[in-house]
């Protein structure tokens, strides 16, 4: 395997990621992306990407692959959820990012640059971050190129698939919805939770890589066919106007009836509790799991059915 290194200047200092890229010898293909570690504590993506870089064989593919399996250094390092720590911005609502920005947007300008312009599709692998709890499933974005995004978050072969609508869009800045604007077929893909290292987790996301990559037509074998999933169309994220205890009353991948109590946030001390209601139908694909939330802090993301 021979490693790369694409060195970013984030002002200050320089940022060197590691990564691979294979130009198969076994015919003519596309040209997937894969990253990982956006955010650098959702430990199941990053194993599952350097394992699936381990594997590549030029001879056994018919076009390029690139992996790049640790993003967000910064955070990896620190160990720190959600957030690039050199400036407390979360870099997956900072694409397409600013070569003279700050760290998260120089670190979003050159993985835009670099990684995903000039792909012919991209997977962006993640998982439940250090607080949070999830169940497994795909996002892709409304573009021109959704049709082709969602083939390939139902060849990833999760539980459910989100497709995020242009009017209600939740999650901006991120990588799926930079790649969509820019024609490039791109899906988010989620397995694991709450930071935690498991052989599953790992194993749904290697699953989904190697299955992507023969429907692709990049690699030989045949295309693995699983259960249809539950299909979203947008979701909603809730959350809390005070800080307080989160205790929520739900589990992920829980089907909710509009008006359902999720949870109540409570004072650590005394006070009243305040109730959290779903405010339509659907399933919560991630779930709060830490009790202390801050001011406008995030509950939950609410799947709608």
């Amino acid at each position: 395997m021979h490693v790369r290194e694409l060195v970013v200047d984030l002002g200050d200092d320089h940022l060197a990621i590691p990564y691979v890229r294979v130009q198969g010898t076994a015919g003519d293909g596309p040209h997937l992306t894969v990253i990982a570690g956006v955010h650098g504590t959702e430990y199941t993506s990053i194993a599952a990407a350097r394992a699936w870089a381990a594997e590549l064989r030029a001879d056994e593919l018919s076009g390029q692959v690139t992996v790049v399996p640790v993003v967000n250094l910064p955070a990896f390092w620190a160990r720190s959820p959600f957030v690039v720590p050199l400036d407390g911005k979360n870099l997956n609502r900072s694409f397409p990012g600013d070569a003279d920005g700050s760290a998260a947007e120089r670190l979003a300008a050159a993985v835009t640059e670099t990684f995903i312009a000039g792909s012919d599709q991209l997977l962006d692998l993640h998982a439940g971050d250090l607080p949070e709890a999830l169940e497994p499933f795909t996002l892709y974005d409304e573009s021109p190129v959704a049709d082709r995004a969602r083939e390939l978050a139902l060849g990833y072969g999760l539980g459910h698939v989100v497709r995020q609508a242009a009017s209600q869009k939740t999650v901006g800045g991120s990588t799926s919805a930079v790649a969509a604007g820019l024609g490039i077929p791109a899906i988010t893909a989620e397995s694991g939770q709450c930071g935690i290292l498991d052989r599953a987790s790992v194993d749904r996301h290697l699953r989904g890589l190697r299955n992507v990559a023969r429907i692709l037509g990049l690699a030989p074998g045949d295309v693995e066919t699983f259960p249809a999933p539950v299909e979203h169309d947008s979701w909603v994220w809730l959350r809390t106007e005070a800080a307080g205890w989160w205790q929520p009353v739900v589990e992920t991948g829980e089907g909710v009836a509009e008006g359902a109590l999720l949870g109540t946030v409570a004072p650590i001390l005394g006070g009243e509790a305040t109730e959290i209601h779903a405010p339509a139908a659907g399933v919560p694909l991630f779930v709060t799991s830490s009790p202390a939330v801050t001011p406008d802090g995030l509950l939950m993301g609410l799947a709608l059915t």
